[in-house]
């Protein structure tokens, strides 16, 4: 059987949690052949990961640098006015009907790439010309600056960069594979749409919310971003409607995709899984009270809050320690240079090192007395599941699947919020015997719950199905579908943003 697998700036190009997953998955079906589409920014991205045996192939897709050419490069004659108005229309029309209308252009935006130039007739003076035309209609009594002609090239801009996967060839497979909504879909969208292929999505962190919290540091003006958000808003909801099985990894996920539409018969919860021969129990604590962080350093990470916190508990606890593993990913290198600076404003130099990139994560969990996630935005994140494999007590932020993962074996606090972070840390520290007996739970949770074998047999028979033409079991209406929502307490906050904010 072929799996086409859909990755967007991920597997095998990046490490981190969702590359995790994906070299799991593959190398934990060795009856599947599998195929790899990756929507990468320039093409020159090389792998970082050693692809297993049986991946078959590997097919990039540049969002950025040269455009696509086509079969009639250059040429913009031919593309009809009218599916660019019907574009625009469905991007500014916040209606019900108008994400009908989005889904239909889109199908129409592909047979013609398939034929014709796309890129070149979404960043000519025509398509800018009724962008600029609509925005005047729109907002022509609006008390704020009208949109320039600026705002219209770059809008169009960025919506011909993010529609590039149509103009490539659909891929052939049995099943594809969605690692994540967005964008990513666009290459399944088009194998279903050409070959009738049927295509799951999955997600980790919820892609249109991180998109949401990412918007305000987007360098565009406010019309571009009400624009692009708006247009991710709906590739986001065609994602969700067009799957036949949607898996995301944890149940917080199924409350942002049924608000955008997706059918709660179709989801099908698949928890990430770790091998518990990969993190065995740690048999000794260290000598000092000691936090352990690891992961990627990276602003969603809100290493800030982390320090903040820190500061506190060192304040308690002079003997106490914070030690950070991991490295930036490629960029990011300031925001490590202003933790740093961060660490010598708050006085808490000499308690805390950052470790880097380590070969064997489990020696990150080990060297903590209690093992931290300071999150904004989380999937259902390896570093607590594992963290917890190790007999490591966590505290985590209320963030995704967080509080799924932790459930009653550690504590759960909101994100941004130094103080509450601080007194978790402080209670686990100073508690030996509580410390110690939310460990022994948190490995037992995670070993009944959170294996790999678990998931791959989750995927095998979806696998199983949807190659067969067969849908999976419908779930009967108010039952929940998900088979493991007892093992899910209710987050304290939802963390939904209201979606009026892509415009």
């Amino acid at each position: 059987m072929k799996i086409a697998m859909i990755t967007e700036g991920t597997y095998p190009h990046q490490f981190g949690g969702v590359s995790v997953w994906c070299d799991q998955i593959i190398r934990g079906m060795q009856g599947y052949d599998f195929q790899l589409v990756c929507l990468v920014g320039t093409g020159a991205e090389q792998a970082v990961w050693d692809l297993p045996e049986n991946v078959s192939s590997l097919i990039t897709i540049a969002l950025w640098g040269s455009p696509p050419t086509g079969p009639r490069a250059g040429r913009r004659n031919g593309f009809p006015t009218r599916l660019l108005r019907r574009l625009i229309e469905s991007l500014l029309d916040s209606s019900e009907e108008a994400q009908g209308r989005f889904g239909e252009v889109l199908r129409q935006l592909f047979d013609y790439a398939q034929r014709g130039n796309l890129s070149a007739s979404l960043s000519g003076s025509k398509a800018v010309r009724l962008l600029s035309e609509a925005w005047q209609d729109r907002w022509q009594n609006a008390e704020q600056p009208l949109p320039t002609v600026n705002d219209a090239v770059t809008a169009m801009q960025l919506i011909e960069h993010c529609l590039r996967p149509l103009s490539h060839p659909p891929v052939q497979a049995d099943v594809v594979h969605v690692t994540t909504n967005g964008l990513g879909v666009l290459p399944a969208l088009t194998a279903k749409w050409q070959n009738g292929t049927p295509m799951i999505v999955s997600e980790h962190g919820i892609y249109l919310r991180e998109q949401y919290l990412h918007g305000p540091k987007l360098p565009y003006r406010w019309p571009v971003k009400a624009l692009y958000l708006g247009f991710l808003r709906r590739l986001c909801a065609l994602g969700y409607r067009e799957a036949e099985t949607i898996a995301p990894c944890n149940i917080y996920n199924r409350r942002w995709e049924e608000r955008l539409g997706a059918d709660p018969s179709r989801i099908r919860t698949v928890y990430n899984g770790v091998d518990p021969a990969n993190f065995p129990m740690a048999d000794h604590e260290p000598e000092e009270p000691t936090i352990s962080w690891a992961g990627r350093i990276d602003p969603i990470k809100d290493l800030e809050t982390l320090l903040s916190s820190f500061a506190i508990v060192h304040q308690s606890m002079p003997e106490a320690r914070l030690r950070l593993f991991g490295s930036p990913p490629k960029g990011r290198e300031p925001y490590l240079e202003r933790c740093k600076e961060l660490v010598v404003e708050l006085g808490i130099g000499e308690a805390v090192t950052f470790e880097g990139h380590i070969d064997k994560v489990r020696e990150a969990y080990n060297a903590g007395s209690i093992v931290v996630l300071s999150s904004v935005s989380e999937g259902f994140p390896y570093s607590l599941i594992e963290a917890m494999t190790c007999g490591r007590t966590c505290v985590a932020t209320d963030v995704g699947g967080c509080t799924e993962a932790v459930g009653d074996t550690g504590l759960v606090v909101p994100p941004g919020n130094p103080a509450r972070l601080a007194e978790a840390c402080l209670t686990l520290l100073q508690d030996d015997e509580l410390r110690h007996r939310y460990a022994a739970a948190a490995r037992a949770r995670a070993l009944e719950y959170f294996t790999i074998d678990g998931a791959i047999s989750r995927f095998d028979e979806i696998y199983s199905f949807l190659a067969a033409g067969h849908p999976l079991p419908t779930v009967p209406p108010g039952a929940d579908g998900d088979d493991q929502s007892d093992i899910a307490p209710r987050s304290e906050s939802d963390n939904l943003l209201p979606f009026g904010v892509a415009g």
